[in-house]
């Protein structure tokens, strides 16, 4: 399989990012280990979770990476891996915090989950909106020279702090964010396209997509108001089941028709079509989720098929 490398970085990735956060939550230990042990069986190895993860489940979070250490350990696979996880978040018992004693505490907390002596990509995962841009980087400086984090990267920030970010790095001689990872997909597009793709390209960052499928809206198995009540994700994603929703579902339907392949498949085959974006992040519970996610590098989408989607998801 061809790798895809991070910019700005020597880490080389196949190009599908496996979300964890179903890890601890919907999937226990052991359901969680046959799905990274067929994931990295396919040949991919870039693995994304949080130190939060997941905390709607008991308050604190930490479940993920727990497994995920355990997993790491028992296999031996760590030198094979891109493990990716992410500071800030809120849980029952913080805010969201990216201040420099909450960074450094964190990290070990992490670090002693994953067991593993170094993080290759560290997060911010939310912004405060209080915390100085300096002092967050200040404390990536600290870890990384440390050698507990290779990469630095950023998620749910503005492109305004992101920015200064750049601006406090350049002056300050401190790191720069390597990555961004985004809410984006072929359904859930203005925010991304308009707002944070100009600053993706101004500072080359590498796109890791998040909610790829929309919670599994894009699967296609949404078709009619009775299906949103048959899950959990149902509810939080029934708003899209408007006339656009329903065109870009018809869309994703006659793409997949073409090229016998699931609905979910060209949705992640869209993303992976874009320039931009280094790897989407999709999670799996199942063997035949993970077919799906497997078959999207192996499809290539031509030009008719993009525009297709593409209006649809203007509509």
């Amino acid at each position: 399989m061809e790798k895809r490398r991070i910019k700005n970085t020597d880490l080389e990735i196949a190009p599908i990012n496996l979300g964890s956060n179903v890890f601890g939550w919907t999937l226990d230990e052991g359901q969680s280990f046959n799905i990274l042990d067929k994931f990295t069986g396919g040949g991919f190895n870039f693995i994304d979770t949080a130190d939060t993860y997941a905390w709607w489940v008991n308050g604190s979070g930490g479940q993920s990476e727990t497994i995920i250490g355990n997993w790491l350990k028992t296999r031996g696979h760590r030198s094979k891996m891109v493990i990716a996880t992410k500071v800030g978040s809120q849980t029952k018992e913080h805010p969201y915090d990216i201040s420099k004693k909450h960074i450094l505490r964190s990290v070990d907390e992490s670090l002693a989950r994953l067991q593993t002596d170094y993080i290759d990509l560290y997060y911010t995962h939310f912004d405060d909106n209080r915390t100085a841009v300096e002092e967050t980087l200040e404390a990536y400086d600290e870890i990384v020279k440390a050698g507990k984090v290779r990469y630095i990267a950023v998620s749910n920030v503005s492109p305004e702090r992101i920015k200064a970010s750049f601006d406090v790095a350049a002056e300050k001689g401190l790191p720069r964010y390597v990555a961004l990872q985004p809410h984006y997909n072929v359904l859930v597009r203005e925010e991304f396209e308009t707002s944070y793709a100009p600053v993706v390209k101004e500072y080359d960052l590498s796109v890791f997509t998040y909610w790829s499928l929309e919670a599994g809206f894009l699967t296609g198995k949404y078709r009619t108001e009775e299906d949103f009540a048959k899950t959990a994700r149902g509810g939080g994603i029934k708003k899209y089941f408007d006339n656009r929703g329903k065109a870009v579902l018809s869309a994703l339907d006659r793409v997949a028709a073409k090229h016998n392949t699931p609905q979910a498949t060209v949705a992640l085959a869209w993303l992976l079509a874009n320039p931009l974006v280094t790897a989407p992040i999709v999670s799996a519970t199942s063997e035949s989720q993970l077919q799906t996610i497997f078959d999207a590098p192996n499809i290539k989408l031509d030009e008719a098929d993009i525009d297709l989607l593409n209006k649809a998801g203007k509509i």
